[in-house]
């Protein structure tokens, strides 16, 4: 089984790097190149160039809407979906305000995710994990302040009325602490994709880096009752 991986905001590969060891993919794993695109569509077409022919598709956070793009662009390729703490709705007006903001942005000045932000998507009882902060700040280090800029001024256009469309097994997996995506939000796209289900973790926003045995647990006894059917 092939597998694609959307990371989220100022993420990278490292995101991924505790569940995939517990996961054990025997076929292809891709990672999207999160530093390329200059929007979320954009984003899709080219995490599709990249891409095996005929994939399970992961998408975290603003993974998930570019995820959702790609089943729309190429459902024919994708066997499975997979979205993580992300959301159907579209940028409410503090995300408009960044979207504003970051055009006069020099990302010569970015130093990483500011701590509160860093505290903000975690679990509250991880606020003092000094090792998982650091692993997600060291994340939006890397790809810098040019990503960082191009990335906040990523317009995410809500698709509640499309999901509908989507046609492929799908799994939902949502954090019952996560404070940037709600339950609601996880709800709202497994009642709107046909057959989809979902799954709560106790974990903040970064499931994948929060909870990584657990979501790989999830994963698997998904696939299993899939391949079962």
């Amino acid at each position: 089984m092939n597998i694609v991986l959307v990371p989220g905001f100022m993420t990278d590969g490292e995101l991924w790097s505790d569940m995939l060891r517990r996961l054990h993919i025997s076929g292809q794993i891709v990672h999207v190149d999160p530093t390329r695109a200059q929007s979320i569509e954009d984003m899709a077409r080219q995490a599709l160039i990249d891409a095996p022919e005929q994939f399970m598709l992961v998408g975290f956070s603003m993974g998930g809407y570019v995820a959702r793009e790609m089943v729309r662009l190429a459902p024919q390729r994708i066997s499975s979906l997979v979205l993580i703490a992300t959301s159907a709705r579209g940028d409410g007006e503090i995300q408009a305000r960044r979207r504003s903001a970051a055009a006069a942005f020099d990302p010569a000045t970015f130093r990483g995710l500011s701590t509160a932000s860093l505290r903000a998507s975690v679990h509250p009882d991880r606020h003092n994990d000094v090792d998982l902060i650091e692993r997600i700040h060291a994340m939006s280090v890397r790809l810098g302040g040019r990503v960082f800029q191009q990335q906040t001024m990523f317009r995410r256009d809500g698709d509640l009325e499309r999901l509908g469309e989507i046609r492929r097994a799908t799994l939902i997996v949502a954090g019952t602490q996560d404070r940037l995506r709600s339950i609601e939000e996880a709800e709202e796209l497994r009642d709107g994709i046909p057959g989809a289900v979902m799954e709560l973790v106790e974990a903040g926003h970064m499931i994948p880096m929060e909870a990584p045995e657990e979501l790989a647990a999830i994963l698997k006894r998904w696939l299993q009752g899939r391949s079962a059917q």
